[in-house]
């Protein structure tokens, strides 16, 4: 069964009207798409492709529900990562530190915009995994699906600092779509958007506007969850869901629902974030699924018993796996359980093959589940490698 969920507004309880409606296809691989289609591709990341400037430049971006600034890698003495060329773009336009744009929407921004030596709209933006990205405000043309978005803003970056080298030197940038004035789809004027990422074949569709999705039928929905004040650890552009529980095959955790609520901080707030990989939990949650994962598959896997080892500084929970194995024994599914909804996560999708690790004849698979605690994040995440198989309608 494939869940359709809603984030953004009161709960939805019924079809969505067609009206205008813009889709892109997602994949990792080269695929033949429609025109009316935009390239999105999914492994470590989502990205999608578009071309920005006049002439237009052909950019790939990662999709970024976690973010509000789109953002693209200007620096053109780099050589390790694409880039955008704004000297080769007639429409390119710098924002100046004094506009309206610069002074009052970035005011979500984690650190405020500046003025640089040149008077331009200066900004840092950082993100959780402590990656970073600065540069200046900008407005030029976007053209995707056979239509053109002359004046989006946009930070165009001559200086950051990458948790991912690898990945990132595949994208030339990243498309914030958070609910920020800023953001990607704030700025096209659509008051919604959704996609659905495959689990089989790398592939998706992403979509600005209203369309019926009788294709994701029967489809279930969760309410957005908003808190008007401000809150020190409370992300009130992010799209927040209410978790209520967390069952491992059909036995639900025994945890408080206030576990999973905001505190008087905001701190626990469960978040949807396509730009990160797996999924989070604050540590009460976390430690109680490991313990009942570890219990209920002790029959068929083997911890990898390393106190030294910890992937990627959260996910201390891993596994050693013949190398010669054709596939993974039989695993109970992990359900994150929603008001009027589920996701559960089954198979591969609970596993993740470490690359390059190894323990004699055995390979590492570590729990996609990681502890919010342990990279001192005060939130729940949803990453895109447990959205896969799932429709999100974003409005």
């Amino acid at each position: 069964m494939r869940f359709f969920f809603s984030l953004a507004g009161p709960l939805v309880v019924s079809r969505p009207n067609a009206t205008s409606v813009l889709v892109l296809p997602l994949k990792t691989q080269e695929i033949q798409s429609p025109p009316s289609k935009l390239p999105f591709t999914h492994n470590v990341t989502l990205t999608v492709s578009l071309a920005v400037g006049t002439p237009p430049q052909n950019v790939t971006m990662v999709l970024d529900t976690g973010s509000e600034l789109s953002w693209l890698q200007c620096n053109t003495t780099r050589r390790d990562r694409p880039v955008f060329d704004p000297t080769g773009s007639l429409s390119y336009t710098p924002i100046a530190c004094s506009s309206p744009t610069c002074t009052t929407q970035t005011q979500d921004f984690s650190i405020p915009a500046s003025c640089d030596s040149k008077n331009l709209c200066h900004a840092i933006l950082s993100y959780a995994d402590a990656s970073s990205s600065e540069g200046n405000l900008a407005m030029d043309n976007f053209t995707f699906s056979g239509s053109h978005f002359p004046g989006t803003i946009f930070g165009c970056m001559d200086s950051g600092f990458s948790s991912n080298s690898d990945e990132d030197s595949k994208t030339t940038g990243l498309m914030g779509m958070n609910r920020g004035s800023l953001s990607f789809v704030s700025q096209m004027g659509f008051k919604k958007f959704s996609y659905c990422i495959s689990g089989s074949d790398f592939s998706g569709i992403l979509l600005f506007g209203d369309s019926n999705f009788t294709w994701l039928l029967p489809l279930n929905y969760t309410p957005l969850i908003q808190i008007s004040t401000p809150l020190p650890y409370f992300d009130r552009v992010a799209y927040t869901v209410q978790l209520e529980g967390i069952k491992v095959s059909q036995k639900l955790l025994q945890l408080p629902k206030s576990i999973f609520e905001p505190d008087h901080t905001g701190a626990g707030q469960t978040m949807v974030d396509s730009g990160t990989q797996f999924t989070f939990l604050l540590g009460p949650a976390y430690t109680a699924l490991r313990n009942e994962f570890i219990n209920q598959t002790a029959s068929v896997l083997r911890v990898l018993e390393d106190p030294n080892f910890v992937f990627q500084e959260a996910f201390d929970l891993c596994f050693l796996i013949p190398i010669n194995s054709s596939s993974l024994p039989e695993l109970p599914p992990v359900s994150l359980v929603f008001r009027g909804a589920e996701i559960t996560v089954s198979g591969e999708r609970l596993l993740y093959r470490v690359p390059d690790e190894t323990r004699g004849n055995d390979s590492v698979h570590c729990f996609t589940f990681g502890n919010s605690d342990l990279l001192a994040i005060e939130a729940y995440i949803i990453g895109h490698h447990h959205q896969q198989k799932f429709g999100w309608s974003l409005i």
